[in-house]
């Protein structure tokens, strides 16, 4: 459901994917489950958040892609959980959904300091 709302978001992204959507899918439900489990441990979520960010470049992930992957996960949330998509759980993701953005762009595109 994420891909199919991403890809009609911004059907571009697709050349950004493997063919086999299901390997896709079940990566990104794995990397969900320890976004939410690792929000009570940032100090193992941010360096694998980080990782993420650092590893999308080289999948041709471009920052301005962010606000759509954003987009669909929030969609693919209200569509999938309908009365139980509460105004507190919409924000709730929002926030989560933000912070994870903020820390992979930041790994992905920021200069490095200079030593």
């Amino acid at each position: 459901m994420f891909y199919k709302n991403l890809f009609i978001l911004d059907p571009r992204l697709r050349g950004l994917f493997p063919s086999d959507m299901q390997t896709q899918g079940r990566k990104l439900m794995s990397m969900i489950g320890l976004a939410v489990h690792g929000l009570k441990n940032p100090d193992t979520l941010i360096p694998a958040v980080q990782a993420l960010g650092s590893r999308h470049v080289a999948y041709g992930v471009e920052e301005k892609h962010y606000e759509a992957v954003g987009k669909a996960l929030m969609l693919t949330l209200e569509q999938g959980l309908e009365a139980d998509f509460t105004p507190q759980v919409k924000d709730a993701w929002l926030a989560t959904c933000e912070l994870l953005a903020g820390v992979m762009k930041q790994a992905a595109y920021s200069k490095p300091q200079a030593a």
